[in-house]
């Protein structure tokens, strides 16, 4: 009984800290980010840069027209896209990655082994009843029912243009993680505990739904929060929401660290397509009412 009032409060202390330290740093790149853009500002209006800038339009007009439209921080098709296109390669990248270490390397799989291995000790009866309460908000009975019940309310809100992100990043990231177990065929860990899971162990499909459902959610709510403060601890407790969903599935032996981690990968991916679809379909609509008035 004593364990587990110190794993409980270690935990929490440690969700805390976690929170403080990423408040800290949350504010220390906004001020950075600031300074940054008021330099790059103050940089163009400088007469030898917008000379050269000037020179490079005539002789290159529609490589700079392009260039310029994919830096542009004023619209979403600009810079936000940029980054997240980026983003979204860089994911692909590593899960790419993760799937090469997984087949041709021994490192990976030893890895999960030592990191199953060192859990053994946080497997009590009441982190395991706890964390089996978390993993079955990953499940996909509960990430559909999520789905479904956000999908009426942005409905009655009149928001619809989200509601094909908010699919896109369910479907999308069960199917990936469906076509991929069935690939791999990776064998899960033993099973210590009474729940278990019959489809191939990588990757977690818990992870990537949690990922990109709850993600989403998240996005939807933060998009009518008034300040920077609130998103900030709604995307944090968000993401503690998320963490908990994976560590669940690790504690309980039902996935490797690898198996969770790429979960969170093709989440990730997801998330971000479903931003895209949504800030598209946001930007249509609003062009549609404005010519319609």
């Amino acid at each position: 009984m004593l364990w587990d009032g110190l794993l409980l409060l270690g935990l929490l202390a440690g969700v805390l800290g976690v929170r403080w330290l990423a408040l800290w740093v949350a504010r220390l790149g906004w001020g950075l980010g600031i300074r940054l853009y008021e330099q790059v500002g103050q940089a163009a209006k400088d007469e030898r840069i917008r000379s050269v800038v000037s020179a490079a339009r005539l002789r290159f007009p529609r490589l700079m027209y392009w260039t310029e439209a994919r830096l542009t921080p004023r619209r979403f098709a600009g810079l936000p896209l940029t980054l997240i296109v980026i983003s979204a390669v860089y994911l692909l990248g590593l899960f790419a990655g993760l799937i090469e270490e997984l087949v041709e390397a021994d490192e990976l799989v030893r890895l999960d082994t030592a990191v199953n291995a060192m859990l053994a000790p946080f497997r009590t009866d009441t982190t395991v009843a706890a964390l089996a309460w978390f993993t079955g908000l990953g499940g996909s009975v509960a990430l559909t029912a999520v789905v479904v019940v956000t999908t009426a309310l942005v409905w009655g809100l009149r928001h619809a243009y989200m509601i094909p992100g908010l699919w896109a990043t369910l479907i999308g990231s069960q199917i990936t993680i469906y076509v991929t177990k069935r690939v791999l065929d990776r064998e899960r860990p033993e099973f210590l505990f009474d729940i278990a899971a019959t489809s191939p162990s990588f990757p977690s499909g818990h992870a990537a739904g949690a990922m990109a459902v709850y993600g989403f959610v998240a996005y939807i709510v933060a998009r009518h929060l008034v300040t920077a403060r609130r998103r900030f601890e709604l995307v944090y407790w968000t993401a503690v929401l998320v963490a908990m969903i994976g560590f669940s599935r690790m504690l309980l032996t039902l996935h490797y660290l690898s198996d969770v981690v790429a979960g969170f990968v093709v989440g990730a991916f997801w998330l971000l397509v479903g931003f895209v679809m949504a800030e598209q379909l946001r930007l249509r609509q609003h062009t549609g009412h404005g010519r319609a008035h």
